[in-house]
C-alpha cells in the first residue's frame, strides 16, 4: 500500500508488517519509530492524539476527549480519523474504537451558544440531548427560561462560567453567540518595516491569522495558534490586530516580553507611540493598543486582598485581547476571562501543553486550537532553523551518589541537576563553539553563579534590573558578547535571532513547555543558513534523567530526535 509522505511528497509502498501503527481498544496508540512511513504517520497523529511516551523504539499516543474536540472544532471528522487508523494499523483496529470516537467527537458541536433576538441562547442538536444537559444540578443555575423544546436563555453575564461548567460534564459548546464591538482602531501592516527592512507575511502566517479570523464571521474571533518559537507568532497577533481593527489588549509574560512587542508593532505596523501603552509595575498608560503582563495582572499585596490592577480588563473598551504564550495563563486571568466572553481572544503559544493540567480552560474560554503545523515543516522549509538535539549523559561521584540514594525526592532531583560534573561539560562544550552565540539556561541561580565565574561571562536571572539585562541581551545580538547564562527568565520571549547554541544544565522537573521554549531561543533563521545545536546535560541513572524524559516529550511529537551521549565522548579535545 502506498502512502504519500506530506513532507517530501514522495509515495511510499509498505507491507501491514511495516505499517507503524498497534491500536489498542483502550485508546492508547503505539508508533513504531523504524516504519517507512512513520514521519507521515506522526503527523497525522497530532491532530487527533497526544503524545504520552517517546521510548526509543515505540511512541505512545492516547487519544483523549480533548485532543478529539480540539480535532473536530479544526474541521477534523470521525471519520478521517478512523480512516487513518485503519490505513496505518498493522493490525486489526478494535472495532469499539470506531463508534466512541464518532461519539466524543460529536459532542462538540451538540451544544451552541447563538444570539436569538438579543437573548444568549444555549441551542442543543435536539431536545433530548437538552434534557439530559438541564439535569444536571451545575448547569441549572444558568438557566433563564425555555426558547423552544431545544433551546433555552440563559444568563449572558455568565457565558464564560456555562461554557467552563459544561465542558467539565463532557459538553464542549460551540461558542457562535458572537462579539461586541470595541473601540475602532485602523492598524496596517508596513511593506517595509520602520527599520529598513522588506517586510510581508509568511504563507504559514497568513493562514493561521484566516483560521482564527475566518471572514469575521461568528465561527472565528476566539482561539489559540500555535506555531514554534521563531516562527513569528508576535507577526501573527499584529496581522489579527489590522483585521480586527479594533483597540487592543496585549498580555505577555514579562516586562522584557512587553517591550518586544512594542519595538515590533512600531517597527512593523503603522501604529504610532501615542497608540501603544505600557501598563506594567513601572508605567500605568492606558491608550488604543495597551501591553501588560500576567505578573502586574495577578498582584495584590496579600492573599485576601482584591487584585490591584485587574480592572484595565474593564477600562478600556477592547475588541480584541491577545495572550501571548497562553500555555502560562494564570488562574485569575482565567477567572476574568470567564467573564468577557463577548470580546475577541487570540492566545498564542508554541505548545497548548500545561502544567496544571487545565487545557480544558484554554479551550472553553479563550477557544479551541485553530491553527497548528509541525516543526519539521516550517525547518524544511527554511522558516526556522534546522536544529540538533543532544543529550549528554554523566555520572555522579561516588560520594554524591551515596547521599542521593538517602535523600527525598526533591534533594534527589536537586543533586543530580547540580551535579558538578555538568560544569565541566559545559566548558568543554563551549570550547567546542568558540565561534558560535552560546546561551546556557538552567534552573538553579547558585549552580548557574559557579558557571558565571568559570567561564567569566555575564549571568542574568530574575533579580537582574531590566536596563542592564536590555544592555546584555543587545550586547549578544551584537556579538559583543559570545557566551551569556540564563535563568529560566531565558525560557520566554527574548529575542535573540542568532543565538545558534544552548546548553541545558537543570530544568523545572519534567516541564514539556519548558524544554520546548527553550529549543525555542535557538531556532530563529540564521543570517548565514546555519543549523542550531541543543545540548541538554543530563545526571545518568537519577530523578535528572527521568524528567528529561517527560520534558522531550513534545519535541519528539514535533520530529526532532535526541542523540544520546555519553560524557566520556566529550573527555576528547575539542572539533
Amino acid at each position: 500500500m502506498g502512502f504519500c509522505d506530506s513532507l517530501s511528497a514522495r509515495t511510499v509502498y509498505v507491507t501491514d508488517d511495516e505499517k507503524p501503527l498497534v491500536v489498542q481498544s483502550d485508546f492508547t496508540i503505539f508508533l513504531d519509530v523504524h516504519s517507512p512511513v512513520f514521519r507521515e504517520a506522526r503527523d497525522k497523529l497530532m491532530r487527533f492524539a497526544e503524545l504520552v511516551k517517546s521510548p526509543e523504539h515505540m511512541h505512545v499516543y492516547r487519544i483523549t476527549p480533548l485532543s478529539l474536540w480540539n480535532a473536530a472544532s479544526a474541521g477534523v471528522s470521525a471519520a478521517w480519523i478512523m480512516e487513518t487508523l485503519r490505513s496505518l494499523s498493522r493490525y486489526e483496529v478494535p472495532s469499539n474504537l470506531a463508534a466512541e470516537i464518532e461519539e466524543k467527537t460529536s459532542r462538540f458541536g451538540l451544544l451552541k451558544l447563538v444570539r436569538s433576538d438579543g437573548a444568549l441562547v444555549l441551542a442543543a442538536r435536539d431536545d433530548e440531548i437538552l434534557r439530559e444537559v438541564l439535569a444536571l444540578s451545575r448547569i441549572k443555575d444558568f438557566v433563564q427560561g425555555q426558547n423552544g423544546a431545544a433551546s433555552c436563555v440563559v444568563d449572558p453575564g455568565r457565558r464564560g462560567q456555562l461554557k467552563l461548567a459544561l465542558i467539565k460534564a463532557g459538553y464542549p459548546v460551540e461558542d457562535l453567540a458572537g462579539y461586541r464591538e470595541g473601540s475602532p482602531l485602523s492598524v496596517s501592516l508596513r511593506g517595509t518595516a520602520a527599520s529598513g527592512l522588506p517586510f510581508e507575511l509568511r504563507p504559514y502566517q497568513t493562514e493561521s491569522v484566516e483560521a482564527f479570523h475566518a471572514g469575521g464571521s461568528v465561527q472565528g474571533g476566539s482561539g489559540v495558534v500555535v506555531l514554534p518559537c521563531g516562527a513569528g507568532k508576535t507577526i501573527v497577533g499584529m496581522a489579527v490586530m489590522a483585521r480586527v481593527g479594533m483597540s487592543t489588549l496585549i498580555l505577555s509574560t514579562s516586562v522584557t516580553a512587553l517591550r518586544q512587542w512594542r519595538r515590533e508593532l512600531l517597527d512593523k505596523t503603522c501604529l504610532t507611540e501615542d497608540q501603544v501603552g505600557e501598563y506594567s509595575g513601572e508605567v500605568k498608560e492606558v491608550k488604543p493598543v495597551t501591553l501588560s503582563t500576567y505578573q502586574i495582572m495577578t498582584y495584590r499585596r496579600s492573599k485576601t486582598d482584591a487584585f490591584a490592577h485587574l480592572d484595565i480588563f474593564s477600562k478600556g473598551d477592547w475588541g480584541l485581547v491577545v495572550y501571548d504564550e497562553v500555555h502560562l495563563l494564570p488562574a485569575p486571568v482565567f477567572r476574568f476571562t470567564a467573564e468577557i466572553q463577548a470580546t475577541r481572544r487570540l492566545g498564542l503559544t508554541a505548545t497548548l501543553i500545561r502544567e496544571d493540567g487545565r487545557e480544558d480552560e484554554v479551550f472553553s474560554l479563550i477557544g479551541p486550537k485553530k491553527y497548528d503545523i509541525p516543526w519539521r515543516v516550517l525547518e524544511q522549509r527554511g522558516w526556522i532553523a534546522d536544529a540538533r538535539c543532544t543529550e549528554i549523559r554523566t555520572e555522579l561521584e561516588p560520594a554524591l551518589r551515596a547521599r542521593y540514594l538517602s535523600a527525598g525526592a526533591r534533594e534527589k532531583f536537586r543533586l543530580a541537576s547540580e551535579n558538578p560534573r555538568k560544569q565541566d561539560l559545559v566548558v568543554r562544550l563551549v570550547e567546542r563553539h568558540a565561534g558560535d552565540l552560546v546561551l546556557i539556561i538552567g534552573q538553579y541561580l547558585e549552580q548557574l553563579e559557579r558557571l558565571r565565574q568559570t567561564l567569566g561571562c555575564p549571568l542574568i536571572t530574575g533579580r537582574t534590573p531590566h536596563k542592564p539585562r536590555e544592555d546584555l541581551y543587545a550586547k549578544f545580538r551584537r556579538g559583543d558578547l559570545r557566551t551569556l547564562v540564563v535563568s529560566k527568565v531565558g525560557n520566554f520571549a527574548v529575542d535573540l535571532p542568532d543565538a545558534n547554541v544552548a546548553i541545558q544544565v537543570s530544568g523545572t522537573f519534567g516541564s514539556r513547555q519548558e524544554e520546548a521554549q527553550r529549543l525555542g531561543r535557538i531556532l530563529r533563521p540564521k543570517a548565514g543558513g546555519g543549523g542550531a545545536r541543543f545540548y541538554s546535560i543530563v545526571t545518568r541513572q537519577t530523578r535528572d534523567q527521568e524528567f528529561a524524559e517527560k520534558r522531550q516529550l513534545f519535541l519528539t511529537e514535533q520530529g526532532y530526535e535526541y542523540e544520546i551521549h555519553d560524557a566520556r565522548r566529550y573527555e576528547e579535545s575539542p572539533s
